[in-house]
């Protein structure tokens, strides 16, 4: 019953939290501010949007042949057009049920193209931890790229940099400590640490081993390529924000990819965090609140509208399986 319950709570928070604040963010918006809002959002130019969800769906079709890279060496082939299929399913049902996606994905995969479901669900752990990599190697480049901008607005809101130094120091040494802690310890706890740990590097590992691994590596690239671009065009649908350098979107793009981990398709959170970066470099609330949820719609569009055409196409194009 506590486990079932646990579940359950996993579920409903999220999107609980993403309701509230659609909620907060509607109620504490003055309504001159919201119908300019909403002008903005009506207004936007649709050829920009499409691009966004074009680069989204570039980015899902190089997903689906990278994840071919990881099956071939198991010994197995899926047709490709399955494999876009089943991560835009995937993807889809994550909007609904957080993380249900991968065990959709691993068992459609065994459906019709019998990888055995365990092999399946190795190689999605596997791409998530290199997609994991690849956000917080994003962040870094992101934080260098815009140290004195950042810094700045954190001083003017009353956070010196002496406090930020201690706070990243603290948390280092934390760290440090934590992983001294779980290398030592013969506690349960820190056996799945290790154990967890260590399919983590020998996922990354694999990577090196495999035969197409430059292909695996600059698909990786394409993917978040495409991703900061969906972004990066949307800055054409609102007039404040055409003129915001690549720099200045990538704070954006990090405030966005962070807030997607905490709700359900970053419903709520998404527009919320991508108008707070944006602010920092001096866009208005209201601009800065249309992008974000300019951006929000297009790429929940397309999940839903693709994702709901792969769960029609999928079994037709399988018929005989």
């Amino acid at each position: 019953m506590g486990d079932n319950l646990k579940k359950i709570l996993k579920t409903i928070l999220p999107i609980a939290l993403g309701v509230f604040l659609v909620w907060y963010w509607y109620s504490s918006t003055a309504e001159e501010e919201r119908n300019q809002i909403f002008y903005y959002i009506k207004d936007a130019n649709l050829f920009w949007v499409g691009i966004s969800m074009v680069l989204g769906v570039l980015g899902h079709v190089s997903r689906a042949i990278r994840w071919n890279y990881l099956l071939q060496p198991l010994g197995y082939a899926p047709k490709l057009s399955n494999n876009v299929l089943i991560i835009l399913m995937a993807y889809l049902t994550n909007l609904g049920i957080p993380r249900t996606g991968e065990i959709l994905r691993a068992t459609a995969l065994t459906t019709y193209e019998k990888v055995p479901f365990e092999k399946g669900i190795g190689t999605i752990i596997t791409e998530r931890v290199i997609d994991v990599i690849m956000l917080f190697s994003i962040i870094l480049v992101t934080l260098l790229w815009q140290t004195e901008i950042i810094l700045g607005f954190l001083e003017n809101v009353g956070i010196p940099f002496n406090k930020i130094l201690l706070l990243i120091g603290s948390g280092i040494l934390m760290l440090a400590a934590f992983f001294l802690f779980i290398k030592k310890s013969s506690h349960n706890f820190a056996s799945k640490i290790k154990k967890f740990v260590k399919g983590l590097m020998d996922g990354v590992l694999s990577i090196f081993k495999m035969k197409n691994k430059w292909a695996f590596l600059a698909h990786t690239l394409f993917i978040w390529a495409c991703y900061i671009g969906m972004l990066w065009v949307i800055k054409f649908t609102v007039p404040e924000t055409i003129d915001l350098s690549l720099g200045q979107l990538m704070v954006a793009f990090v405030a966005g990819a962070l807030a997607m981990m905490f709700t359900n398709g970053g419903i709520g959170l998404f527009p919320i965090a991508v108008s707070q970066a944006l602010a920092i470099f001096g866009i208005s609330k209201v601009s800065g609140d249309a992008f974000g949820w300019i951006m929000w719609i297009a790429q929940t569009l397309m999940v839903v509208v693709f994702g709901a055409i792969s769960f029609l196409v999928l079994p037709l194009l399988n018929r005989n399986r």
